[in-house]
């Protein structure tokens, strides 16, 4: 499993593939996965689409040819240059576990392990056959917890869903120490704007969502379900109207940051036995808590020059949600556990289950006409219990020693190349770029896999009952997060297994993590052309650095404190051009002929690292050039095939339920404002194709923004 819980403000650099990566079962192929070719030296110049003027549409220009031969498989809700590299992680992974169950290995091994939790996933006649009886006594703790006491002891064990829950991670203001977290959630739609959604689709969503819960109630024994799934949903959608933050809001790391004693927390849960949950989680006597949604004062609203549109989309956070639960019948509290608890096992439970869970999750709210197949499933299954032992053989067959030593190269160019960069800011001040520099200096770059890689002592895994894995791999988590408060940190620790493709920054570590399976093409080859690799992987490492300078991962320094260093008027100069850059991207608008659009302050932290990461990526490679001109090949020029790589890596399409989704839920923007957002603002890529006024991506000069 993946321990690592990212502090807040922490970015990923594609979060939006939290959702697996989806493709074909080789057992019954109806449509081909795609595939991507990348040509001789990274891009393939037969793959541009030439009848589509760059200036107008570059995103099109380099993906359009190939999104029009490879149409969207039924699997696939969305497919990409992380899905071609996720699909071929899952593969290679699979390869590992084939060879072990070949092997056999002996009772008690992690060899043995990773096969039994395998074949225990993949075994859905034994699940069919099993029925509840694997889940019935979970669902007998829920129903014997009919008291508010017993239902709070209930949530603080783990492997049981809670609308307020508590978990350990680096204290932001002591970025030397941990610190316990008091957070609150509830939803079961993906967002709250789903439950404030009045259009017909909106209404049309809400009812097959509760005809979900109406499902899982009458299969749970629940004597009249539709009217318990009605109630589960009124409690939710009194959390969504009156309790949760909006997302942009939750972004801001000056709010979310709240320090309160033991006995300010205790006032604060009012009559709710938080003790008691506390208690059972381990965290009873934990000398502090951090409770990341606790609503502004007036003081605060005024320090901070919230305005009256922003502090509306502020709910009533954590103390509202201990109020709420307070006030709420046992009865809906056991109801909401039940749903939760079942749709969150659903996968490991009877196919009945399954398949009604992806019809609401998988089709109705993402447009995936069928299921991912089961195998894959079963390998991210794997990973969720013994992910690192699995990413330990990934490595070492898939991971060579010299991509590794490139990337360190890599890195340290963009560093040198950030230096310059903030040296040469006329909108920062000396004070300011001391500080800047000592962060920069600072960060931590991990790449490929941590040498100390985890081996899950005392994570027992069972033959034939998945559900009894998943609760041991939540028991044996939860047990390892909780033994951290009060020791020191562990920086080898990553959030990700080494065979993510993906990368992400951390702000209390002040650290930028690549993970082993992005490090292949698109993003990087070994031999590839190096106007490519900087456009590609280049782009990403500026992008994970740039976080580390956007909008709420500067709030940080290099230590990883949540502090200001910056000079007044410097922040004011920041602020001025991530605003711009929030008006650019609220005016890409891609659903609804121009009314549903990107959220460019949800967006605005990736769009940072985007603009800046790409910027000093280019940057890095001139300097690489030592000032010669680099070679022509195949009539395009370094410059020219340094944003075709940009643009190739952000290769995507998805369906349109999906994009609905991630508009209101993903702070990255949409792939092709990835490409097409970024390259017009910088003027190299103007020279590089020509482009004019009389293009549709052309922005005046004075229009254009530099930010790192």
């Amino acid at each position: 499993m993946i321990k690592t819980i990212l502090a807040a403000g922490g970015s990923a650099l594609a979060l939006a593939l939290a959702t697996p990566a989806l493709a074909q079962d080789t057992a019954s192929e109806t449509q081909a996965t795609p595939t991507m070719s990348f040509g001789k030296w990274g891009v393939d110049p037969d793959a541009l689409d030439k009848a589509v003027d760059p200036g107008d549409d570059f995103f099109k220009y380099v993906n359009g040819k190939w999104l029009d031969e490879n149409p969207l498989p039924a699997e696939y809700s969305r497919f990409g240059a992380f899905n071609l590299l996720g699909e071929k992680s899952t593969v290679d992974v699979k390869a590992v576990v084939d060879d072990l169950i070949a092997a056999n290995p002996a009772p008690g091994t992690s060899e043995r392990r990773i096969v039994d939790a395998y074949q225990t996933f993949l075994d859905t006649d034994a699940i069919d056959a099993a029925g509840l009886a694997p889940v019935n006594p979970y669902l007998y703790e829920i129903y014997g917890a009919n008291t508010l006491g017993k239902l709070a002891d209930l949530w603080g064990k783990p492997g049981f869903a809670a609308p307020v829950g508590a978990f350990v991670t680096v204290d932001q203001k002591q970025p030397d120490t941990y610190v316990a977290y008091v957070g609150s959630g509830g939803l079961g739609l993906p967002d709250r704007q789903y439950y404030l959604d009045e259009s017909e689709k909106g209404r049309d969503i809400q009812q097959k969502y509760r005809d979900y819960l109406t499902f899982l109630f009458k299969e749970a024994g629940f004597g009249d379900a539709a009217l318990t799934a009605q109630v589960v949903y009124d409690f939710e959608d009194t959390i969504a109207r009156e309790i949760s933050w909006d997302r942009t809001v939750s972004r801001n790391r000056d709010l979310s940051y709240n320090a309160v004693t033991p006995a300010e927390l205790k006032t604060m849960a009012g009559t709710f036995p938080l003790q008691t949950m506390l208690d059972t989680a381990g965290l009873g006597n934990a000398p502090k808590f951090v409770v990341p949604q606790i609503q502004p004062t007036a003081e605060e609203i005024a320090a901070l020059g919230l305005t009256p549109e922003y502090v509306a989309m502020i709910g009533k956070g954590t103390p509202g949600m201990f109020d709420l639960i307070s006030s709420t019948p046992v009865a809906t509290l056991q109801a909401w556990t039940v749903a939760r608890f079942l749709t969150g096992n659903s996968s490991a439970m009877p196919t009945r289950f399954d398949e009604a869970n992806f019809d609401f999750f998988g089709k109705t709210l993402r447009g995936q006409p069928e299921q991912r197949p089961r195998w894959k499933r079963a390998i991210s299954e794997v990973e969720s219990h013994l992910g690192e032992v699995l990413g330990k053989s990934y490595v070492e067959r898939n991971f060579p020693a010299e991509n590794k030593a490139a990337m360190v190269d890599l890195v340290e160019n963009l560093r040198i190349a950030m230096a310059q960069s903030i040296d040469e800011l006329n909108w920062m001040g000396a004070e300011t770029k001391v500080e800047a520099m000592a962060k920069l200096a600072a960060f931590d770059p991990k790449i490929g896999y941590r040498d100390n890689l985890e081996t899950y002592d005392g994570l027992a895994i069972v033959a034939g009952n998945p559900i009894a894995n998943r609760m041991a791999a939540a028991k044996w988590g939860w047990e390892y997060n909780i033994a951290q408060l009060g020791g020191p940190i562990d920086r080898t620790e990553w959030g990700m297994l080494p065979q993510t493709v993906n990368a992400y920054y951390n702000p209390t570590k002040n650290e930028i993590v690549f993970p082993a399976a992005i490090l292949q093409q698109p993003f990087f080859g070994i031999t590839a052309d190096a106007a490519v690799n900087y456009g590609g992987i280049g782009g990403v490492i500026g992008h994970e650095m740039g976080h580390g300078f956007d909008d709420q991962g500067s709030k940080s320094d290099g230590t990883g404190l949540l502090r200001n260093w910056w000079q007044p008027d410097d922040l004011a100069n920041f602020t001025k051009l991530t605003d711009a850059l929030v008006t650019q991207y609220d005016a890409f608008c891609p659903l609804d002929d121009g009314k549903t659009c990107v959220n460019g302050r949800l967006t605005l932290g990736e769009n940072i690292g985007d603009l800046g990461g790409l910027s000093l990526a280019y940057r890095a490679y001139k300097l690489s050039l030592d000032g010669k001109e680099d070679k022509v090949i195949d009539g395009l020029t370094g410059d020219q095939r340094f944003f075709l790589a940009w643009a190739q890596v952000w290769r995507s399409s998805q369906r349109e339920d999906n994009a609905r989704q991630r508009l209101r839920t993903d702070p990255h923007s949409p792939e092709e404002f990835r490409v097409n957002g970024i390259v017009r603002n910088m003027d190299a890529w103007y020279k590089a194709f020509n482009v004019t006024p009389d293009d549709a991506l052309y922005l005046a000069p004075e229009k254009r923004l530099s930010i790192w």
